[in-house]
């Protein structure tokens, strides 16, 4: 059995303590799902508060009281067999809108013991924050004693060494991460501040699992961690994501269609349209139904891709890789027309 307490697991919370800078403690899990539910827990011992904060558009896991849907232009379950009524406790709110978290807060920050979003609304549309945003929301939480909670699961070591918080300048009270911080392996990991955090460790606020911290998790993550910090992929991911960009951008040009690309190198949303998406509401304006529609004659040309218009980089991939990627979309382009 590979759960119990060892050194790796003292290592790797070093170690992403380090990586992070604002975070004092790391509790560990394998999936950002559970993670997430962590967070809420931990959020709401803190605080004596039921409500949470969330965004259209924003994924934060497949359990009953996260998951949503947009569906005949209603938010509600996402799944047959899901129970809505879990979703009660949920408000949900446009994102990029400061203005609507302080109107929100100042009528029932009493009730509210979190604000949860992605930093970088990634899953879906690879929309950055407007500028000043997050210090915004950063503030209003301070102000009214709500604990703000980033889900780096997607943008975590991805963005930065420091993932969103160090990318954007703005640090959140607790911080899932997943995916990228072990390489792929399953794990994952809830972040935090001290006084929030350390009810956790006592047994206060209970979060069990028999494979959290397994030594395999663990060595995965010092591993990765090691290996982001020795040899860092970013200048290199920036400069082949840059490249896609443009090149998917033009391709388009050079077969009259209007190839809509938005977001970081890193991770970016590719549809038909013209105009970027600030939020979820402004996704749909672009031809998303269509991209998917485009994604199969991807697939049949050598290109595994998720049809919701998301790209990820990878640093493993270079100038061949590039090459390819874009004969490859412009073949299937081609074909698909």
């Amino acid at each position: 059995m590979y759960g119990g307490q060892h050194q790796l697991e003292v290592e790797a919370s070093e170690a992403i303590c380090d990586a992070l800078q604002w975070a004092d403690m790391v509790r560990f899990g394998l999936s950002g799902t559970e993670m997430v539910q962590a967070a809420f827990r931990a959020a709401r011992a803190a605080t004596g508060r039921t409500k949470i904060i969330r965004f259209e558009g924003h994924y934060h896991g497949w359990l009953d009281n996260v998951l949503i849907a947009h569906l005949n232009g209603e938010w509600g379950a996402g799944s047959e067999g899901q129970l809505s009524s879990h979703l009660d406790d949920m408000i949900l709110l446009p994102w990029n809108d400061a203005n609507a978290v302080e109107q929100t807060l100042n009528a029932s920050g009493h009730e509210i013991a979190a604000v949860i979003m992605e930093p970088m609304m990634i899953n879906a549309g690879a929309i950055l924050p407007r500028p000043g945003y997050l210090h915004q929301v950063r503030r209003l939480c301070d102000k009214h004693g709500v604990v703000l909670i980033f889900d780096e699961v997607l943008t975590g070591f991805r963005l930065a060494l420091g993932g969103a918080a160090e990318r954007f300048g703005v640090s959140p009270d607790l911080a899932t991460y997943g995916k990228a911080l072990a390489s792929g392996w399953p794990v994952s990991a809830l972040a935090g501040t001290r006084e929030l955090m350390n009810p956790l460790g006592t047994g206060e606020v209970n979060h069990a699992g028999t494979f959290n911290s397994s030594v395999m998790a663990m060595a995965a993550t010092n591993a990765t961690l090691r290996r982001l910090r020795l040899d860092p992929p970013y200048e290199a991911i920036t400069e082949y994501g840059m490249a896609l960009m443009e090149g998917f951008e033009k391709i388009g040009s050079n077969h009259d269609e209007q190839v809509h690309v938005q977001g970081l190198p890193m991770a970016f949303h590719v549809s038909f349209g013209t105009d970027d998406a600030t939020d979820f509401r402004t996704l749909n304006r672009l031809d998303g139904s269509r991209y998917e529609k485009f994604t199969p004659s991807l697939v049949d040309h050598g290109l595994w891709v998720a049809s919701r218009g998301i790209w990820y980089v990878f640093a493993a991939h270079g100038a061949r890789e590039l090459q390819t990627t874009l004969e490859r979309f412009e073949e299937a382009l081609t074909a698909w027309r």
